[in-house]
């Protein structure tokens, strides 16, 4: 069974609410209750409505050296967080490999014909080289969207499943690669892990989404996913655009490659891998408070007895209140 997106025929369904959380591990969270006419108008006041509001916002830092490696050993005194330029108490630290919920995004239009098999071994590669208990997806795309569905449900841990669920399905059409993000965002959201990231391998831009560049920013800055992209950029194709894939990367804390053979994916795959098994988390309840949707910028930075290391993580996310929550009264 297939989860179907009908791009061009049908907008995708998805919830569009902003999460202040970002790859939440614990969650702090303030929760009050009141009169559901008190705090929600749409409901009748017969049941409490919770009110829960998470201040904690926790990022996935990568910090490397100068030859590209991660460095590992550092601990909170190393770090210093940034929100909009203020400081910010750091109050989570932690360094260890966690399982993630990762959708692999496959661009099956017709100009990825005789590329797909390839891409297909680097799937299985990439999740031999995941942590055991990661939960992986895929997301076909061409001028349709599918999810295949798995024998145990809507993940897999096994390699050959992803392989087979690239390899089963055909290349034809155009590339409606923003529906196809938004897609696996949505996804996301049912998994079981809080570290979340999708991974776009793609030979050429949009041509066919529903949804426009600018709202699929938008989707991603409120999103809990890294993307990672590989952009398969080459040919005669007009619609390729590699900036929107080095944009969103960069947006979300993730990496654009653009290899010049697709011979490269698989190796690009296992750093990706590594990528997403060696980070510190960090999280922080900013200083800032706000009532509406703002933007708010991060910057993270490390020091270490001179040493001159690269960081790497989002660059912000879009602040949104959370809803009330309303909770019927049981009879």
């Amino acid at each position: 069974m297939r989860e179907e997106y009908k791009s061009g025929r049908r907008a995708i369904e998805y919830s569009g609410a902003a999460l202040c959380i970002l790859f939440a591990w614990p969650i702090i969270a303030a929760i009050s209750t009141t009169s559901a006419k008190q705090a929600y108008s749409g409901h009748p006041a017969q049941g409490p409505v919770i009110s829960v509001t998470s201040n904690l916002v926790v990022l996935p830092v990568s910090v490397l050296d100068s030859k590209g490696e991660f460095v590992s050993g550092l601990g909170i005194e190393n770090f210093a967080v940034f929100e909009n330029s203020q400081s910010q108490k750091i109050a989570f630290f932690r360094q260890e490999d966690t399982p993630v919920t990762v959708g692999l995004l496959v661009d099956h239009s017709g100009s990825m014909n005789g590329k797909l098999p390839e891409v297909a071994a680097a799937a299985e590669i990439f999740a031999r080289s995941s942590n055991p208990e990661d939960e992986m997806f895929v997301v076909n795309f061409g001028d349709d969207i599918s999810i295949p569905a798995f024998a145990g449900g809507p993940f897999t841990a096994d390699p050959a499943d992803l392989q087979k669920s690239i390899e089963d399905a055909n290349t034809i059409g155009r590339t409606a690669l923003y529906d196809a993000i938004a897609a696996g965002l949505k996804h996301l959201r049912a998994g079981s892990h809080e570290r979340k990231a999708l991974i776009i391998i793609s030979d050429g831009g949009d041509d066919a989404s529903r949804i426009d560049y600018r709202e699929i920013t938008r989707l991603a800055r409120e999103s809990r996913a890294a993307i990672y992209a590989i952009g398969l950029i080459g040919g005669l194709f007009q619609d390729q655009n590699p900036g929107v894939l080095r944009h969103l990367a960069q947006e979300t804390g993730g990496i654009a490659y653009f290899p010049s053979d697709v011979s490269a994916v698989s190796d690009i795959s296992k750093q990706i891998a590594r990528d997403l098994r060696e980070q510190y988390t960090i999280g922080y309840e900013p200083q800032q408070n706000a009532s509406d949707r703002t933007f708010r910028k991060i910057q993270v930075k490390v020091t270490a007895a001179g040493r001159k290391l690269h960081v790497r993580t989002r660059v912000g996310y879009l602040f949104h209140p959370s809803p009330a929550i309303y909770v019927p009264e049981k009879s």
